[in-house]
């Protein structure tokens, strides 16, 4: 009986009973992450791309230059991407960030690329991979609260980064680590 006595005093008073028990959102509380599967980005002939057209395979993207002692890798990518195709598609973003080793065109890099390394996986417009011009994708793909994994960003060329089937990125491959090395091979087929 008091019971009823003390909720109908409190009713009475205007005071409610109902709690929010929705928790206050904290600083270690982690935004969503979004997707590669988010971007457009221009081929290398110059045509809007998205690559949400990729669902369902990985991606390894990978910032690429003409004139760099890494530029053999074009060889591995492509292999990597004939060899596998069924599971990644290689995407090669040209860049000049790092010795100013990406001077070219754009139709200068895809003939070169074509001529020395017979490249068929899917080349973009050339952008910016660092600095205060950084193209979208790369300040997300660098960005481990927009993209949920890697906090990463390239610091030479043929950095790789490794995007799942559902377009989430998964790791990041500095220069060094070649594109048909068991480390990234095994990655890819998992």
């Amino acid at each position: 009986m008091k019971a009823f006595v003390l909720l109908g005093a409190l009713l009475a008073s205007g005071l409610s009973l109902y709690h929010n028990s929705t928790p206050a959102m904290t600083e270690t509380t982690a935004p969503a992450a979004g997707t590669v599967y988010d971007f457009t980005v221009k081929s290398i002939d110059g045509k809007d791309v998205k690559l949400s057209q990729y669902k369902g395979k990985k991606l390894l993207i990978v910032n690429t230059a003409s004139e760099c002692g890494y530029t053999p890798q074009y060889k591995e990518l492509e292999e990597l991407y004939k060899k596998h195709g069924d599971k990644v598609v290689v995407l090669g973003f040209p860049a000049n960030n790092f010795g100013g080793q990406e001077p070219g065109t754009e139709a200068q890099i895809a003939s070169f690329c074509e001529k020395n390394y017979g490249v068929t996986f899917p080349l973009f417009s050339k952008i910016s991979v660092k600095g205060d011009d950084t193209a979208p994708l790369y300040k997300f793909l660098a960005d481990k609260s927009k993209n949920g994994a890697v906090g990463d960003a390239p610091t030479w060329n043929f950095c790789k980064y490794l995007v799942d089937e559902q377009g989430h990125v998964v790791a990041f491959y500095p220069s060094k680590v070649k594109p048909m090395s068991d480390e990234l091979v095994s990655a890819v087929l998992k």
